[in-house]
């Protein structure tokens, strides 16, 4: 069965994808409100994860928390461009971002696999991060 066909009552691509998208931006609403307990929410809690920071790195989830409770909250203004989201199986995604900040020269990047752990696929509670990548260079005029 083809995820775009909506055979026997299955979510569409565009569904799964639009769902994906709404965990998302409701992590980086987390993100920017420097809500901790939230953003460790929309990851995994397994010993597996990863995330790769812009100076740090944390190999699975009692890294990542005790991490985000010392980590200063992002700059203020933290704008994203050129958002997408690529599905890899109907219950596993890919998003990308580019996204900057008022009065820095750099152009962040960042990369999360989220996969759908339990629950619907059509339920953006069900998404979590398990891998996660940001980086920063300056950026090309």
């Amino acid at each position: 069965m083809s995820l775009d066909s909506g055979e026997l009552g299955a979510p569409t691509s565009e569904v799964v994808a639009s769902t994906v998208l709404e965990a998302f931006a409701s992590y980086e609403k987390a993100l920017s409100d420097h809500d901790v307990e939230t953003m460790n929410e929309f990851f995994s809690d397994s010993t597996e994860i990863v995330r790769f920071g812009i100076a740090d790195e944390e190999w699975g989830v009692e890294q990542l928390r005790a991490w985000r409770a010392a980590a200063p909250p992002v700059p203020a203004g933290r704008t994203l461009a050129s958002t997408q989201v690529q599905l890899v199986t109907d219950r596993s995604a890919v998003v990308t971002t580019l996204f900057r900040y008022p009065g820095r020269s750099l152009l962040g990047r960042q990369t999360q696999v989220w996969a759908c752990l339990g629950g619907p696929v059509t339920d953006a509670s069900s998404w979590r991060i398990v891998n996660a990548h940001v980086s920063e260079r300056e950026e090309q005029r």
